[in-house]
């Protein structure tokens, strides 16, 4: 499978469109954080675009910038954001419950990605067809199941079936990415995680007009 700007690129542009449906689809302020996950994906598909015209080495300083932005989104925002926006579509007692156990878990983990991001920054470098996002600090297995929980077990809590949908595709793509792209699992599993977040826009049917009235002779 080959990753480019220009993959990154189209991808992120279909993800703004999708997003821009989605949010206009939302019926009630509660779905808006669910609605606009395409178009947070979008944005970053298009910061990882733009890292690959800085490499190799063509501007470290504007790469560096954009790395660090990028993994905002892949380490912070993602196990942060993802159980929030499920919480508040969820409306069973005992499954709200276990998503605001599973969101403190996620901000947890942000936090504790935030802090090492600060302190020892992501450096990203092409590997072939590749982005390997450096972080060797980041990855003990507690982490990683925390993140996890975040991003794909809070989906699959919901009882929204299509909610699930996505949750399961998202897993099923993360433990397929750890097994055959596990140097480049970040820009890997967030563009297969990005192209599934249109799942999202099954979530929000299209809305039926309102039948025209038509005036009836008196």
């Amino acid at each position: 499978m080959c990753f480019s700007a220009t993959a990154s690129f189209t991808a992120g542009a279909g993800l703004l469109i999708v997003g821009a449906v989605t949010a206009r689809r939302a019926r009630q302020r509660a779905e808006l954080p669910f609605a606009l996950i395409p178009l947070l994906f979008g944005l970053q598909q298009l910061i990882e675009g733009t890292i690959w015209l800085t490499l190799p080495d063509k501007a470290p300083g504007l790469n560096a910038v954009l790395t660090f932005v990028y993994s905002l989104f892949s380490h912070v925002l993602w196990p942060v954001y993802v159980p929030i926006a499920i919480l508040l579509l969820e409306p069973v007692a005992w499954r709200r419950r276990i998503l605001v156990a599973i969101a403190v878990a996620g901000g947890a983990v942000g936090l504790y990605l935030l802090y090492f991001l600060v302190r020892l920054p992501i450096v990203s470098q092409a590997e072939g067809r590749h982005i390997a996002y450096l972080s060797p600090h980041f990855y003990l297995t507690a982490v990683m199941v925390l993140y996890v929980l975040g991003t794909c077990v809070s989906m699959l809590v919901s009882s929204h079936g299509r909610v699930r949908l996505f949750g399961l595709a998202a897993f099923i793509a993360y433990v397929v990415t750890y097994v055959f792209y596990t140097t480049w699992v970040i820009s890997v599993w967030c563009f297969f995680a990005a192209v599934l977040s249109l799942i999202v826009l099954l979530y929000f049917p299209r809305r039926r007009a309102s039948p025209t009235l038509v005036a009836q002779p008196g």
